[in-house]
């Protein structure tokens, strides 16, 4: 799909319009790469699409597939001809019953003590866009410069709570500009967000626990999300966490969501790392990082449930500072706790 920015960085009307048609009809998994048209920049990438295939106007869609290369500048007509059951649709990525127990033991053992450029590589080259990358707007954006430099192709999506800090939002921007890339933004569903507001109010949190409010506005979205892909990065890491984290693998099936047919990988590529090597990647690489790590914060999720950390503490210790250690979790990851630790 090529799309038009504008100036101003938005995407223009007719660009919002059919990609949130293609959402509700559940077919936006089907466009595998979002080629951008900057506004006075006639060099991008999708003014040069344009041009080789006598287009004027955004956004227009490229279907390649064995019966050849097809161009629609509607979606309409694409959803009908292009994107229909039973029409031919890029034989990129067969469908499967997804990777066995086995198949993750042998990546597991693969990949066991691999650089995290070696771990992104090796799911990139597999899945393809039907691998995500879940950016928090912090410090995984190491991930994203991991992913970009390898010129293969990825999705990358950011869990949109409605009530993250505004540097945040900043930062999600910067880093789409600077990388040129498509992040999609993930918002719960508005009913039981509503529902969750009418009886208990904005900061239920403080008094019962983070754990419904998390469920409503990251676990459900993030949930509905990944039954479109196949993979998955996170950016997490042991050293974050030793209540939580200590026993977190490179590579597993994840324990609570499913992909589009079966297990879903889960690979963490930054997992032996620590946050000395994520700020010296940062720093050593000119990688845009969130401001609020600045002022003192180094775990960073919504406004109301995030603080800096004192000296000495760990990273997730300004995370719902009011709960017991070992609940330093939303929920979005589970099964990373050492044996010993209390269950999930």
């Amino acid at each position: 799909m090529v799309k038009k920015r504008l100036a101003s960085g938005e995407p223009c009307r007719k660009c919002a319009q059919a990609e949130d048609m293609l959402r509700r009809r559940g077919l936006w998994h089907r466009i595998d790469e979002v080629v951008w048209a900057q506004e006075g920049d006639p060099d991008a990438a999708g003014w040069r699409l344009a041009a080789e295939h006598g287009i004027d106007t955004a956004p227009f869609f490229v279907v390649r597939d064995a019966a050849g290369e097809r161009v629609y500048t509607s979606a309409l007509k694409l959803t009908k001809e292009a994107l229909a059951q039973g029409a031919p649709a890029p034989p990129a990525q067969p469908a499967s019953a997804g990777p066995s127990p086995d198949d993750l033991a042998a990546a597991a053992r693969e990949l066991e003590g691999a650089r995290p450029e070696d771990i992104v590589a090796w799911a990139l080259s597999r899945y393809g866009k039907t691998c995500a990358i879940a950016f928090s707007g912090a410090e995984d954006v190491v991930l994203l410069d991991i992913a970009a430099r390898t010129g293969l192709p990825f999705s990358a999506f950011c869990l949109d709570t409605g009530r993250l800090d505004p540097e945040t939002y900043e930062h999600i921007d910067a880093v789409r500009d600077h990388y040129g890339i498509e992040i999609d933004m993930v918002l719960p569903d508005p009913e039981p967000v509503r529902e969750l507001v009418r009886r208990k109010g904005l900061f239920s949190f403080y008094r019962d626990g983070h754990e419904e409010c998390c469920n409503v506005r990251k676990v459900a979205p993030l949930e509905a999300t990944l039954s479109h892909y196949r993979a998955w990065l996170t950016g997490q890491r042991r050293d974050q966490n030793e209540a939580t984290r200590s026993a977190l693998p490179a590579v597993q099936a994840d324990p609570r969501f499913s992909g589009p047919t079966g297990p879903l990988v889960k690979l963490n590529p930054l997992a032996a790392w620590t946050a000395a090597d994520v700020w010296a990647a940062i720093h050593e690489r000119g990688i845009p990082y969130n401001p609020l790590f600045d002022r003192g914060y180094r775990s960073i999720g919504c406004a109301p449930c995030t603080r800096p950390v004192p000296p000495g503490k760990s990273d997730r210790a300004g995370r719902w500072w009011w709960e017991h250690a070992d609940d330093k979790e939303c929920g979005l990851h589970v099964g990373s706790k050492p044996s010993s630790a209390k269950p999930a």
